[in-house]
């Protein structure tokens, strides 16, 4: 008898055995105890999630005759049946599974359909599932659009694909749709145990996590690393043989490295990395373990409270724990965010190894500490590169100076106003920072002045009652004066919506006249365009514009030398207010509406209707415009 693999031997028969869909289980077990039945259904989720497996446990609880063949509808398929026997063996000749994969063309879907017709020859329901049905082609699709809206009573459509953005909108309308989740490591360590047991294969914990880990959520995937590691360590899953399979980093490694990245410590970083390059194992794998990492202490950093109730048997908790108090939280955000994008650089690189170390050694550069002791280092440097570069200046510094000339006493200024008596003001504090003591240019021989760094930012000096220039006189801060902006820079104002008036038809239609004439042009042009008649007679006309801008007295003279060419001879009186109705404003409603007018001709043409409602066509904005 040939081996049956893990993944196969164990797929579940029924409900109750499937694993991390509780929500599609519960869906369709309702559905099918209370008789309300969709004519299609479709399953997403990535590979290895249960779509196959919960297409076929369907086509059985729909198809199920019960041990004594008088069974009806149930969500517990009886497994012995002649129905249940058959779809599980994959010869029951009314569940029909096509590979849109491979036949994904209109001639393989029509032959398909055209079995539609007959009813079911041995169950009570004929079920097509077309499996990956994102790779039909759009005249497949459209081929069975209608069988798929409107089957006969005794068909059942199941439809299964892992990129559901590929299926057209007309498909997903007409089906009843359920999402498989990718399954957590602890649903897939869990099942793990639970098939070892049945196959009497010993497996250490640590073995079982690294899998349920490399699985990423499909069960299948699982139990195909479970068969090669059985296969690899000779029947046993030991956690250093499936390591070494995977080619993963060990968790240790991965502490020391972040345990050292946390004491800014290079020499251990480099030795583990080449560690890991002696051992062969992955660069990539060691960034995403440290990610792992990382996001359990960033959790245990925000919600403390997570450690007590962490998981008593896995034994990384507590050195996980102990990270997480050692590291500050903006650094692990940081390490996260730099492990996440060093695992894309690792391909750019030619030798990954070379690139797993710039990534650990960029990790210990950004570390807060080691920027801040470069910037000390650095400001402390600059005083002594200065004092080297200037013996000169020193040399003149210790010379002797001479005597300054006694000034003259000032003469005695008239008694002031006794002030309030005020508290002495407290003497500045200046801390002391690292010091230098620098001999001061024009200082006498011998005397030595600090050259201080302050820290902190001084407090701003209290009013004393002394006279000018005399030592306690105040340093008063004069505040300098900001400008405001313009009302109309910094508060745009609202259009205001068009009212046509009486003497907005006769200028604009004059406007209309000059500009087809090309009697007026730039900005004269748009002073006539912008403006808003608001009264005129015999010899005078007032115009009305917004922008202060536009009425300027050449370009007022110029439209009045066009008006009177025109037959219009008056004199042009421009003010500046709100303007409701210009030429400029009715152009823009005219073009308005011959836009809605040429959007409702197209929305309304039966062609256009029919292209939107049957293959879900769409108008691409902005590309209707109007004939002129």
């Amino acid at each position: 008898m040939s081996y049956l693999v893990l993944a196969r031997k164990y797929r579940p028969r029924n409900f109750l055995e499937m694993v991390g869909q509780a929500h599609v289980v519960q869906a369709l077990t309702n559905a099918l105890t209370q008789q309300r039945l969709h004519h299609a259904y479709l399953f997403t989720g990535t590979r290895g999630v249960g779509k196959t497996t919960v297409s076929r446990i369907l086509a059985k609880s729909l198809n199920c005759q019960g041990p004594d063949g008088q069974g009806g509808i149930t969500a517990t398929p009886c497994g012995v049946c002649q129905a249940c026997t058959d779809i599980d063996s994959g010869r029951f000749v009314d569940y029909t599974e096509l590979d849109a994969a491979s036949n994904r063309g209109v001639d393989e879907v029509q032959s398909l359909l055209e079995q539609a017709v007959y009813k079911p020859v041995q169950g009570r329901f004929k079920v097509f599932m077309i499996d990956e049905v994102h790779m039909l082609t759009n005249t497949a699709f459209n081929a069975m659009l209608k069988t798929l809206e409107e089957p006969p009573e005794y068909l059942k459509f199941v439809l299964a694909t892992t990129d559901p953005q590929k299926v057209p909108v007309t498909v997903l309308s007409r089906c009843l749709q359920f999402n498989l989740r990718p399954m957590a490591p602890e649903t897939v360590l869990e099942h793990l145990v639970h098939v070892l047991q049945a196959e009497s294969i010993p497996a250490d914990t640590g073995a079982l996590r690294l899998l349920a880990r490399a699985a990423r959520g499909s069960m299948r995937d699982a139990l195909s690393l479970t068969d090669q590691a059985i296969a690899f360590g000779s029947g046993k899953l030991e956690e250093a043989t499936v390591r070494l399979m995977l080619g993963s980093a060990d968790r240790g490694h991965v502490f020391r490295l972040i345990d050292a990245l946390a004491r800014g410590d290079g020499r251990t970083v480099v030795e583990t990395s080449e560690a890991l390059r002696v051992n062969g194992l992955s660069a990539a794998s060691t960034l995403e373990e440290m990610s792992a990492v990382l996001q359990r202490m960033a959790v245990l950093q925000a919600v403390p409270s997570m450690a007590d109730t962490a998981d008593a048997n896995d034994p990384e908790a507590a050195e996980i724990a102990r990270l997480a108090a050692a590291l500050p939280a903006d650094e692990t955000q940081l390490l996260y965010s730099l492990c996440l994008h060093g695992r894309g650089e690792l391909g750019l690189a030619p030798d990954e190894y070379a690139a797993l170390t710039m990534v650990l050694l960029r990790l210990l550069a950004f570390k807060p500490g080691a920027l801040s002791g470069a910037a000390e280092k650095k400001t402390l440097s600059e005083p002594a590169a200065a004092r080297a570069a200037a013996p000169e200046a020193l040399a003149r510094a210790a010379a002797p100076a001479p005597a300054p000339a006694p000034e003259p006493e000032p003469e005695p200024e008239p008694a002031p106003v006794a002030a309030p008596a005020r508290p002495p003001a407290a003497p500045l504090q200046v801390p002391a920072p690292a010091r230098l003591a620098v001999p001061a240019v024009g200082a006498p021989p011998g005397q030595v002045l600090p050259v201080v760094e302050p820290a902190v930012p001084r407090p701003p000096l209290q009013r004393t009652s002394a006279g000018p220039g005399q030592p306690g006189s105040p340093v008063v801060g004069v505040p300098v004066r900001v400008q405001p902006e313009s009302r109309e820079e910094s508060t745009p104002r609202a259009a205001a919506p068009l009212v046509p008036t009486e003497e907005g038809d006769f200028w604009h239609a004059t406007v209309r006249a000059l500009v087809e004439a090309e009697s007026i042009s730039a900005l004269v042009r748009e002073l006539a365009l912008q403006s808003q008649l608001v009264a005129r007679d015999t010899g005078h006309w007032i115009l009305r514009v917004e922008r202060e801008s536009l009425n300027q007295p050449t370009s007022r003279e110029r439209l009045q030398n066009a008006l009177a060419a025109a037959g219009h001879a008056v004199q042009l009186a421009v003010e500046v207010g709100q303007v409701t109705d210009s030429p400029a404003r009715r152009n823009q409603a005219a073009a308005a509406e011959r836009q809605r007018a040429a959007e409702d001709i197209i929305l309304n043409d039966p062609f256009v209707q029919a292209m939107m409602r049957d293959f879900g066509a769409k108008i691409v904005p902005g590309s209707i415009k109007p004939v002129i």
